[in-house]
């Protein structure tokens, strides 16, 4: 567990004994408790920590520093001993006594050995907090080790009102939180009947993320915390070959634009049936090796022991201080090396069957309820876990010393409070109807604007292409690539704000992080798809906030898709995909807004609207190549507010252009048509999700009123022309409101057809061209006249 040689391990124990015979009172905490006891080292550095404390006047003497120690010992074992209960049993009973067979669930369920590591963690997180007088956030990646995090809150009383009143901290609220993991209850609209899940959410006091893709939380927290605050990350050794990126922490960290982050990986060395990484290529010496060849100062600790966590997390920091002071007086240069924890522990560690494979999930062989042997393991397992209630409640005030510090509790810590909105909203500078010029070069003026008019809001754009291919010149001239060593004469810069790296995963996490400020991600449409798990994670949670009646209130993120589908056609068909928008409708419209601005007026107001919402994602896939300004300025604020605009009234024929290459040729299809004498109608259609059938009350509120749709498209038109961005497969499902059936509807889109072509043989091979859609027309319109 330590990687001190035999001459320093000796000095360690030399200096441990020494502390403890001096100090009775550190020699009782030292003894242990329960399933956690303190390593030499670990009392050398809590000794230390102690007298650290004492001359900062954070405590008034040793023992004093160590009650917070103990009380942190007491909580720790009091939670894994909860942790096993929601696994397994169906009641809890304080008083300590065995529990029967009746007393157990029929099917078990749980990450259980991942959960019991997460305790000491946990609970070292809030002790210190209580010995630095302030409350750190906290983040965790392995979001299925939530009985950990839901069981300490649970004692702590460090819970959301409906979780309080719920889970009382009495035989009868314990058993109901028991009872509620993993129960699969619903109430009778069908939405689950208990506050509480298999992963971090929104009823989760303090959660983040849910943290059900491993590797996004190491994406995303080097980027969270603004400066003065802190940040402990707890993340997983399953999670370091799960996602890649997660490496270039120190590229990114300045003491100037970021606050204090401590990564915290939770090293129990195992993968769900299989040793990770980290220990089939030689365990902790390995990953020590290479954290350090990646801008990091790896310390290694004592997974099983919150005071190992409560040290690491001061020593951490204090590093982090030390060296960001040397950077502000010049004697040291950024990378600064972040001091890296690495938490060494034994899978379901206190636990019966800790370190084998079953103790990921369920690690008796049995079911308690049924099998004797199970049972008796389970009972003598949470015998030594098992602390009296009193003491529990001894503890928590300990630990519970908000009031005393004035400061927020920890279901209350900053990262999980923001507020973000913009100081001012500059105008677009409209472009005349008929003008030429590129939408995203528009956004980019608009966005230049945005970001200067509001300095007080920190920036980051997420670039895994090419800024300047995409039009975005200005705003990389303004805000450079962040780099570490800026080239002159290019738009680079040591404290730059444009996140760069060939890799979709991280940018967009660069920004998902940054909630405290303004953010924009630019991605080529058909790379996008590689940000979608980010997205949908961060979309799912901000959707389930909302419906606890606690709304993300971080400013809203327009990811924009550019060189679409229909520009692409010079590269081959893997770079001609519109999957991005259509998995991204699929989910909840009122949380993820899927539009496609088909000009630069539309492409502006959808920035300016994005930026004046909250906790929603806009997914706007926006042309860079210079396309005629098919709306004006009343028309463009009139398609963000509904959807979708009326460019030419018809009563025969209605054409719904969604996109821009779709719009131009539905304007010389409607031309050609009405020629012939068709009375033919053209609507741009921005936004499909707000044209859907609503799937609760929450998405109903959000969609675009039934008269306004009506009166957008009547339902007496005798025939209705869809030509979309998408798979027109896809849209008809979306907007199956506005289907009038396969007599009265036609369809057209991306069809899977494409290769080396330019956008009038992409659109030609796909039968959207204007000779295909005429024809096509013309034989409905012929077969609806008999």
């Amino acid at each position: 567990m330590s990687d001190l040689s035999s001459e320093d391990a000796h000095r360690i124990s030399q200096r441990a004994d020494l502390y403890r015979s001096a100090y009775p009172c550190f020699a009782q905490w030292a003894h242990g408790k329960g399933v956690i006891t303190h390593t030499d080292e670990t009392q050398v550095r809590v000794f230390e920590l102690c007298q650290e404390l004492v001359c900062k006047g954070r405590r008034p003497s040793l023992e004093a520093a160590l009650a917070t120690f103990e009380a942190a010992d007491t909580l720790t074992n009091a939670a894994m001993w909860l942790v096993a209960h929601m696994t397994y049993a169906s009641r809890v009973d304080l008083s300590g006594q065995a529990l029967a067979a009746g007393d157990f669930k029929v099917n078990p369920q749980g990450h259980t050995g991942g959960s019991l590591n997460m305790v000491p963690a946990y609970i070292g997180y809030v002790a210190a907090n209580a010995l630095a007088g302030f409350t750190r956030s906290w983040l965790m990646g392995q979001g299925h080790s939530v009985a950990a995090i839901e069981s300490a809150n649970v004692l702590l009383r460090n819970l959301h009102p409906e979780q309080d009143a719920r889970y009382p901290l009495n035989d009868r609220g314990l058993s109901q939180l028991v009872s509620d993991f993993y129960s699969y209850a619903t109430l009778p609209d069908g939405s689950p009947a208990a506050p509480l899940g298999s992963h971090v959410n929104a009823h989760t006091a303090g959660g983040l993320i849910e943290g059900g893709y491993l590797g996004f939380a190491e994406l995303q927290y080097v980027h969270m915390p603004l400066p003065g605050e802190h940040l402990v990350a707890f993340l997983s050794d399953g999670a370091f070959e799960e996602q890649r990126g997660s490496d270039w922490a120190s590229r990114w960290w300045r003491a100037e634009d970021c606050g204090f982050v401590v990564p915290v990986m939770i090293a129990n060395g195992r993968r769900i049936d299989q040793r990770s990484t980290i220990f089939l290529q030689g365990g902790t010496t390995w990953f020590q090796e290479h954290l350090a060849l990646n801008g990091f100062h790896p310390l290694l600790i004592d997974g099983r022991d919150p005071a190992a966590f409560i040290w690491g997390v001061f020593e951490a920091e204090a590093r982090l201080q030390a060296c960001a002071g040397q950077v502000r007086v010049g004697a040291m240069d950024y990378p600064v090396k972040l001091p890296y924890l690495i938490a060494e522990t034994v899978k379901g560690y206190g636990f019966y069957g800790a370190g084998t494979n079953a103790a990921h999930g369920t690690p008796l062989p049995g079911v308690p309820k049924f099998d004797d042997a199970s049972r008796a393991y389970f009972n003598d397992s949470v015998r030594q876990l098992f602390v009296p209630k009193a003491d529990i409640d001894a503890a928590r005030r300990v630990l519970t010393t908000h009031e005393v510090d004035d400061r927020p509790p920890e279901r209350s810590h900053p990262l999980s409070q923001r507020n973000v909105a913009l100081e001012q909203v500059p105008e677009p500078a409209w472009r005349e109807k008929s003008s030429v010029g590129s939408p995203m070069a528009a956004i980019d003026e608009l966005f230049v604007e945005l970001v200067q008019r509001n300095p007080q809001l920190r920036v980051r754009l997420g670039n895994p292409d090419e800024l300047r291919s995409n039009r975005m010149n200005r705003t990389l001239d303004v805000l450079k690539h962040r780099v570490l060593r800026p080239e002159q004469g290019v738009a680079e810069s040591l404290h730059g704000s444009v996140i760069t790296a060939l890799n979709e995963e991280a940018v967009i996490s660069a920004v998902l992080g940054n909630k405290g400020g303004i953010n924009l991600a630019v991605s080529y449409e058909a790379f996008a798809m590689k940000m979608v798990g980010a997205l949908r994670q961060e979309i799912i949670f901000a959707r389930h906030q909302k419906q606890v009646g606690r709304p993300a209130r971080w400013l809203s993120l327009p990811v924009i898709a550019t060189s679409h589908l229909w520009e692409n056609g010079k590269n081959e068909q893997s770079h001609q995909d519109p999957a991005f928008g259509e998995v991204l409708m699929g989910e909840m419209a009122d949380v993820a807004r899927v539009v496609y601005p088909p000009d630069s007026n539309s492409a502006m107001a959808c920035l300016q609207a994005c930026y004046q919402t909250q906790g929603q994602v806009w997914a706007m896939t926006v042309p860079k190549a210079s396309v005629g300004t098919a709306l004006d300025e009343v028309q463009a604020r009139m398609v963000v507010r509904d959807g979708a605009v009326t460019l030419i009234a018809g009563e025969t024929v209605q054409l719904v252009a969604m996109g821009a290459s779709q719009l131009d040729v539905c304007r010389l299809v409607a031309e050609r048509l009405r020629q012939e004498g068709v009375d033919c109608g053209l609507v741009s259609l921005l936004e499909p999700g707000r044209f859907r059938e609503a799937r609760d009350a929450t998405e109903a509120a959000a969609l675009c009123p039934v008269e306004t749709r009506r009166a957008l498209f009547p339902e007496r038109m005798p025939l209705r022309v869809f030509v979309a961005h998408s798979r027109p497969e896809t849209l008809l499902g979306i907007c199956r409101p506005l289907d009038l059936g396969p007599g009265r509807t036609l369809a057209f889109g991306y069809s899977n057809h494409g290769g080396t072509l330019d956008t009038a043989g992409l659109l030609r091979v796909n039968h959207c061209d204007e000779d295909s859609l005429y024809t096509e027309i013309v034989q409905a319109l012929q077969r609806l006249n008999g």
